[in-house]
């Protein structure tokens, strides 16, 4: 009790509830502790004045309603203290106040009196210069306040939108948001979406923070209002990555999380579906995922938030590329929860790319193997997701199994609903589906739906619906009858009511065609079956279905055993009305006109039509002699008569609202797989003439039906395999949904020209890529594929190993057209040969040849103004007050590669070539480390090299040339280059932007364009003609004098982008 503010009797009371061994030991507790609160909450009737204990001990106020709390949290009645909690949410103590609103929000109902008693205590706090009671009084009124309180409480809320407290303010806006879910009349959508886009802009980063939750829930209801924020969330998140909040937003190193995961999600809510909204995502989606990436879990959880987004917008096949490298980063963790994240979302990105499930069969394999079975769970998901024609059995046998060892119903439920989807779907064979149906039944059919089964038996009896396969048809049925006719030695017990119902159904119809069994085997192995138990644990309608079973074989036999006999007349004492009446009838027709029984059950009619006189003209002789001897006429109700002259006065009228002319009959009619309808008692014996006609030999019982029908049912569309003339389930004529041209397996893209493929392969880290959002990924350099080492050799597999190679082959077939080879590294291109000149000719200068022509006009993804400015607008010079990052939309060829290329001069002799292996980057190091100039750990051993004293920056032994471009032509290469490297400097060297734009001339870059209003410029470079750098800096002035530069380097290559950030932080110091 040392140090504890509780009072012995709530310890006590405390302590007994934490050891109370039943519910009925707990009640006596609450019980008393019921009695002792009313008697120190109630107040004395007497001649003194005597007050209760809240008046006379405000110290233990807060207790006893707490006290009291508990009561309601445990079931019991403590409505004798709300009003001591009104009374105390009206205390000029804070605490009390507090502690009054709280209880009165948990414990009063909606519909409770005592609410409108806090209206005018709310009002005053609501007004109130105390900013606690303030706050205190919002926290309230979201709970507390009901529809017809709003108009009350509304003006006073919006009204602290204005405060001059952040905390306030931001209560202020949660609250208005949840009047508008409560009465929209009041606070309408219209004033909703006006004051979180003020609030957006609040200079407080929480009231920010708190409005993106008001957000988010608007736009899942509506997102059109706030389409055109996509450039303010960009900008917003944009500041978040590079560290513009407080320090106090920070989550281990990582700057504000939250936010980062909340803007995203808003995000990936607008832009799905929009390629217009979504264009404005991509580079700050990519950089970022690249910047989260910093080990720890708060970054882990903005890489899969960014995934997801990915997944949810319009595609893009970079950040398809980048989110899918960021998956394997999750699978490939020891920890459980990073691996649920990466099978989580790797199904989200299969669902619609399944290619690029194809480098993690064996990571899916181990999770689908491993113990912990909510990691089991979510792998089974992701089967379910990435399922194909091809791989359709091995996943349905996965899923099966699964569901045989499971115990949770729910699971069991969901379960179950899958694998009934992709049976139906990717079916490769009717015959499979059947097995595979009826093994489902056996497993789970407690939660099978009853249309999976009258699917099952639509397609056993109409097959394939060609009269050309009739004889697949009838060896599908063969199949299914002894599929179900040995089931018939399980107890009922052991047979769910779907199964056995299925069972009775299929062998009633097409018990003569088993191979294995006779007619009078089955028939007394059904009759066997009904009185295992004596019908008891059956379900009636499942008895019901097997007598009419029983009563079937008997017609198809054309003799009744003892045996059926014995089974009938025990029915007919039924107390079940239908059943009992099923077997009189049944034994009438037996005894008074067995030679009808054939006609009234014929043999495989279940797809018959039956014969409707919708006049009833059989009973014109019964009506009329009713009539003679005096009864009275039929006439229409009056309401019909009405309706009827409304009809025919609407015909005089010629306004008839409805179409009378029918629509033209098809040339040929169609059906579905599971479009017939099955009766248990068709009239018709077309069914006879089909299995004659397939020389399939009819029961003894099973003649010719002379009443039978000669109207023909529609025959159910089908297909034949054209190769192997196996019969195709066609269910519902659905195919595979994916996002693909060519189908599941798409084609590899074929590859570029060795003229286009000089562009360097870039050291790529976890976020960085080669190619532009959008265009397609660059050959690889010959320079590199030469420099490549030789493949290792494979080692020696184990069989444990092999038999998971071959459990994926199965799993991922259909997603890849075939297997995953090591890659090997390409032959160098042949080189170009060049013009002949008098000097010696040194070694070759790659000439950046045009790349191929793209098939569709790619969008700048950096042109912020896409949102108000139509694509074709024609480029125009930049404005002095303009943002130079944003370009003006060019046309496909005026770009980089249709510029005049410059003359390249004969470069010296150049020295040895180093060792790239020691510039490139970790892969798992920080990609940051280097920049922040305090640890050499991760910096390579030739970089020091690189820091000559010589300003020209040189790389890999290549000095850094100008790159001549415009401003207009800046921002495409912008968006093509994926690997960023900012650094920011105090300096006092550098403190104009003259002497920053001096400085990059220095260099070797070229200077596109500098803007003296906003302290920014912009240069270009290239090294060996195939690698691009482009550099962006901005300078702002320090009081203390010198300047703070921020640069910006992209490249579409990672070490040299990093290799110049470090130069120039250097330079600039």
């Amino acid at each position: 009790m040392s140090g504890m503010h509780l009072s012995k009797e709530f310890f006590e009371l405390l302590k007994a509830i934490g050891e109370a061994r039943s519910k009925q030991e707990e009640d006596r507790i609450i019980v008393k502790e019921v009695a002792t609160l009313k008697k120190k909450l109630e107040t004395p009737v007497s001649k003194k004045p005597v007050q209760n204990a809240l008046a006379t001990n405000r110290k233990k106020a807060k207790e006893f309603l707490v006290r009291l709390l508990y009561v309601e949290m445990l079931g019991h009645d403590g409505s004798f203290g709300y009003i001591k909690a009104v009374e105390l949410a009206a205390s000029s103590s804070i605490i009390h106040k507090r502690t009054g609103y709280l209880v009165c929000s948990a414990c009063l109902a909606p519909e409770h009196e005592f609410r409108f008693m806090l209206v005018n205590q709310m009002q005053r706090d609501l007004q109130s210069t105390n900013v606690l009671e303030t706050c205190g009084s919002l926290s309230a009124v979201t709970k507390i306040i009901t529809s017809d309180m709003v108009p009350a409480i509304s003006g006073e809320v919006t009204k602290l939108l204005e405060h001059s407290s952040e905390t306030v303010r931001k209560r202020a806006i949660v609250a208005l948001h949840r009047f508008h879910q409560i009465a929209p009349e009041v606070v309408s959508k219209e004033e909703m979406v006006e004051k979180v886009r003020r609030s957006l802009c609040d200079r407080d980063p929480s009231v920010m923070g708190s409005t993106l939750n008001v957000i988010q829930a608007l736009c899942m209801a509506d997102s059109l209002p706030f389409k055109d924020l996509v450039p303010s969330l960009v900008s917003i998140l944009k500041q978040v990555c590079e560290h513009r909040l407080p320090s106090d937003f920070d989550y281990h190193r990582v700057p504000a999380p939250w936010i980062q995961m909340k803007i995203v999600r808003i995000l990936s809510i607008l832009g799905a579906g929009d390629a217009n909204s979504s264009n404005g995502m991509y580079e700050i989606l990519a950089d970022c995922m690249k910047r989260a990436d910093v080990g720890i879990n708060a970054g882990y959880a903005i890489i899969y938030e960014c995934v997801r987004c990915i997944t949810r917008i319009y595609p893009n096949p970079v950040l398809l590329d980048q989110a899918a490298e960021g998956i394997s980063r999750f699978l490939s963790s020891r920890s459980q929860n990073l691996r649920y994240l990466g099978v989580t979302g790797l199904a989200a990105i299969v669902e619609g790319h399944p290619k690029y499930a194809a480098q993690h069969q064996l990571a899916v394999i181990e999770c689908l193997e491993d113990t912990d079975e909510t990691l089991q769970r979510k792998t089974l998901d992701l089967l379910y997701r990435m399922t194909n024609p091809v791989n359709v059995e091995f996943i349905t046998d996965r899923l099966l199994t699964f569901l045989k060892d499971t115990t949770d119903p729910y699971l069991r439920q969901d379960l179950t609903l899958k694998i009934c989807n992709i049976a139906e779907r990717y079916a490769p064979s009717n015959a499979w589906y059947v097995k595979t149906a009826t093994n489902l039944f056996g497993i789970a059919g407690e939660v099978v739906r009853p249309d999976v089964a009258q699917n099952l038996m639509s397609l056993i009896a109409e097959g394939t619906g060609d009269e050309e396969s009739e004889e697949a048809d009838i060896e599908l049925r063969r199949d299914a009858v002894e599929i179900y006719a040995a089931l018939l030695d399980r107890p009922p017990a052991k047979i769910p009511k779907v199964l056995a119902e299925t069972m009775a159904w299929v062998l009633g119809e097409y018990a003569y065609l088993s191979t294995t069994f006779s007619l009078e085997v089955i028939l007394e192995k059904m009759c066997i079956f009904c009185k295992k138990t004596g019908g008891a644990r059956l379900a009636p309608s499942t008895r019901r279905m097997l007598l009419t079973a029983i009563m079937k074989l008997v017609a198809q036999a054309g003799t009744c055993p003892p045996h059926a006999a014995k089974v009938v007349d025990e029915y007919s004492r039924s107390r079940d009305a239908d059943l009992q009446t099923r077997c009189l009838e049944f034994q009438t027709v037996l005894t008074s006109a067995p030679q009808v029984l054939g006609e009234i059950l014929p043999v495989d009619a279940s797809c018959e039509d039956v014969m409707v006189d919708v006049n009833l003209s059989f009973l014109d002789g019964f009506v009329h002699d009713a009539v003679v001897n005096g009864a009275k006429e039929y006439e229409k109700p009056e309401d019909d008569d009405d309706d009827e002259a409304m009809y025919d006065s609407a015909k005089v009228g010629g306004s008839s609202a409805f179409k009378m002319t029918p629509y033209e009959k098809p040339t040929k009619p169609t059906a579905g797989a599971f479009g017939g309808n099955m009766r248990g008692m068709g009239s018709g014996g077309s069914g006879q003439a089909n299995a004659g006609a397939a020389g399939v030999s009819l029961p003894p019982g099973g003649g010719a039906n002379p009443y039978a029908s000669t109207v023909s049912g529609p025959s159910a569309s089908g297909g034949v395999d054209p190769t192997t003339g196996e019969p195709q389930l066609m269910l519902r004529n659905v195919k595979a949904n994916v996002w693909s041209k060519g189908g599941v397996s798409s084609a590899q893209a074929p590859t570029p020209p060795a003229a286009s493929a000089a562009t360097a392969t870039p050291v790529t880290g976890f976020g960085s890529s080669s190619a532009g959002y959008g265009s397609p990924a660059p050959a690889p350099s010959p320079w590199a594929a030469a420099q490549q080492p030789a493949a290792p050799v494979e080692p020696v597999k184990t069989a444990e190993q092999l038999a998971r190679e071959r459990q994926a082959a199965a799993l991922f077939g259909g997603i890849i057209s075939q297997p995953t080879p090591v890659p090997t590294p390409a032959p160098p291109a042949p080189s170009v040969p060049k013009a002949p000149v008098s000097a010696p000719a040194p070694a070759p200068v790659p000439v950046p040849a045009p790349p191929p022509a793209p098939l569709a006009p790619e969008v700048d993804l950096l042109d912020m103004s896409a949102w108000d400015a139509p694509a074709s607008t024609a480029a125009s010079a930049p404005s002095l007050d303009s943002d130079m990052l944003t370009p003006t939309p060019v046309g496909l060829n005026d770009g980089l590669v249709a510029l005049e290329p410059e003359p390249i001069l004969p470069q010296p002799e150049p020295a040895a070539p180093a060792d790239t292996s020691t510039l490139a980057v970790d892969d798992n190091a920080d990609p940051f480390s280097i920049l922040d100039g305090g640890s050499d750990a991760n910096t390579p051993a030739s970089l020091p090299t690189l820091l000559a004293t010589n300003s020209t920056f040189e790389y890999e032994g290549t000095k850094l040339a100008p790159l001549s471009i415009t401003t207009a032509q800046f921002g495409p290469q912008w968006g093509s280059c994926t690997s960023t490297s900012p650094i920011s400097v105090p300096s006092t060297k550098i403190d104009t932007l003259a002497k920053f734009m001096n400085l990059c001339e220095s260099i070797g870059a070229h200077l596109v364009e500098s803007i003296a209003a906003t302290n920014e410029g912009i240069c270009a470079g290239m090294i060996g003609g195939s690698k691009i750098v482009l550099i962006h800096g901005k300078i702002s002035p320090t009081p203390g004098g010198g300047a703070k530069v921020d640069v910006m380097i992209k490249s579409g290559d990672s070490g040299l982008a990093g290799c110049l950030a470090m130069f120039l932080q250097n330079m600039i110091r």
